[in-house]
């Protein structure tokens, strides 16, 4: 451990395999692979922030080098190798950030690092952190030398996004999946580094900074760090002061404001909520653990708080357990999707406050939903009501509403009914017996993307009684016959086969008119009448011919 350091995340690192916490398992097969010469190509560690990787891949570096050898390897009077690799500076030993260097270039310049051996090590050793920030190109340029390097060659990867490296790396790698820390286990660590560094923090503030570090080491560290320094000469760190440090709050008001929002009490609500405001803690934070308490009010029968859990103390399990059997569970759930909600809306809304205290009303105006335990429904009962006559005026009132609602809904489901039978009785009326009367009907019905594809890519092959086969036709929209089968069903109360096939069909509608149009353009222009005009005006052309003018002629 390096003393001279102020910061505990890195005065406290460990520098052998023993000082891990956590990772038993993962040290002691690393131990055997280094003890008995099977040292992999490459190592792949991966897990959340702070829970040894880059540790391990350095303490890996130290028993691949260590002048002393594995079994006799350096822990507090470092060799010259061991010493080089806890500082970063050792000539055969590459740290590489691939946040900062994700690039083809820089890999191709690893490449070509490696093909020299190594200077003063046993092993060269490239530790990639980050691994997953490299870029496709990148990984490739990798691949060849990663599976077969030379035999001083050994690369060790770091990451905390497994999802985002190929597969084709993955396989090439022993993959190692590092696990949060054990709360007891962390808090028995960081209560030894405290006692170490004289520190007076009481074992309540410990936990807590246990349960926010949520199994990662150098948080918990960290945390810590910030706790000691905060104190005075003398002083001891208490569970109220810690939270205050962090940013959090009593999980005992959360409780009470529960209590409070089942009552129907609005101002005292808001009140408590202020208070709680008013100690710094921010918005997201209240939502979060109001979701962790919701969680314990659902599942409170089947938790089991031992050592390893310090989200409650045994009075606030107690209390909850007390006021969860009194609470319909199905509120429970209800509740939760209006704080999930409340997170997505705080987002966008300027002042946060202001949406917590409309999130904590709208609870409040949820009680009605809420059916109680008859158990509780005595003297003492939190949700008793003061006035049980009061209550069966009011059931009546709703028996009568009741009523009145149930007889409004008859009519307007019998209108309803007429309405459907009325609309039936008009599909049965409605023929179609030619596509042209298809067309006209689309007009009428103002399905107008129906009628352009039935004229711009529909070739007809035949048309019978409930029956329409097509030709193939590439253009054709790929819903076309989902859509053409519902509205004829929809129009004529029948089902209709719509069918494509090989055959050749008709020209399309428009294809039909267009031709029509080219053929009466040639006949105009061999008429007397054109050729008149054109000797008076040479220069006059014919554009377009009017179907209608040419079929009055022809009439």
């Amino acid at each position: 451990m390096n003393k001279n350091l102020k910061v505990l995340s890195l005065k406290y690192r460990p520098q052998v395999f023993g000082d891990l916490i956590g990772q038993e398992i993962i040290s002691d097969t690393i131990s055997n692979s280094i003890k008995y010469d099977k040292v992999p190509n490459a190592y792949l560690f991966t897990g959340i922030r702070g829970v040894g990787k880059t540790t391990i891949a350095r303490i890996v570096a130290k028993s691949l080098n260590c002048i002393k050898g594995f079994d006799k390897i350096c822990n507090n009077n470092l060799c010259d190798n061991c010493k080089s690799i806890s500082e970063s500076n050792h000539i055969d030993v590459l740290e590489m950030d691939a946040a900062s260097k994700t690039g083809v270039d820089d890999v191709r310049d690893l490449i070509e690092f490696s093909r020299y051996g190594p200077s003063i090590a046993k092993y060269k050793i490239f530790i990639i952190d980050e691994v997953h920030m490299l870029s496709k190109q990148a990984f490739n340029a990798l691949l060849k030398t990663l599976e077969e390097p030379p035999e001083y060659l050994k690369f060790i990867f770091a990451t905390t996004e497994i999802k985002k490296i190929p597969v084709t790396v993955i396989s090439r790698c022993q993959r190692f999946d590092l696990s949060r820390i054990n709360s007891d286990e962390l808090f028995k660590y960081i209560k030894k580094i405290k006692d170490i560094e004289k520190g007076a923090v009481s074992d309540d503030a410990l936990k807590l900074i246990v349960k926010i570090s949520e199994g990662s080491v150098r948080d918990a560290l960290s945390l810590l760090d910030r706790a000691l320094i905060s104190l005075e000469d003398g002083e001891e760190l208490s569970f109220k002061k810690a939270q205050k440090i962090f940013g959090l709050f009593d999980k005992s008001q959360l409780i009470n404001l529960f209590k409070l929002i089942f009552e129907g009490k609005e101002k005292e609500v808001l009140d408590l909520y202020r208070s709680v405001f008013d100690q710094g803690v921010e918005p997201k934070v209240f939502l979060n653990d109001f979701l962790e308490l919701l969680y314990f009010f659902k599942n409170i029968n089947c938790l089991t708080f031992d050592g390893n859990q310090f989200s409650l103390n045994d009075e606030e399990y107690d209390q909850i357990k007390t006021l969860s059997n009194k609470i319909d569970q199905k509120a429970l759930l209800l509740f939760w999707q209006f704080t999930i909600k409340t997170l997505e809306e705080i987002e966008i809304v300027l002042n946060q406050n202001l949406s917590i205290e409309m999130f904590l009303i709208r609870l409040i105006h949820l009680k009605e939903i809420i059916n109680f335990d008859e158990k509780s429904k005595n003297e003492n009962a939190i949700f008793q009501n003061d006035n049980i006559e009061n209550k069966k005026k009011q059931d009546d009132l709703f028996d009568k509403k009741n009523k009145a609602i149930g007889q409004i809904k008859n009519m307007v489901q019998e209108k309803k009914l007429d309405e459907e039978t009325q609309n039936q009785e008009k599909k049965k009326e409605i023929k179609i017996n030619s596509f042209n009367d298809l067309l006209d009907l689309c007009t009428i019905k103002k399905e107008v993307k129906l009628k352009y594809e039935l004229e711009k890519n529909v070739n007809l092959v035949s048309f019978d009684e409930q029956r329409i086969e097509i030709s193939f036709n590439q253009d054709l929209d790929k819903e076309f016959v989902k859509i053409l089968s519902s509205k004829l069903y929809e129009w004529t109360n029948k089902r209709w086969i719509i069918s494509l096939t090989k055959k050749k069909g008709d020209l399309t509608v428009s294809q039909t008119k267009l031709n029509f149009k080219k053929e009466l353009l040639e006949k105009t222009k061999k008429s007397n009448v054109y050729k008149n005009v054109i000797e008076t005006f040479p220069d006059a052309e014919i554009i377009d011919v009017n179907l209608k003018i040419e079929s009055e002629k022809n009439e």
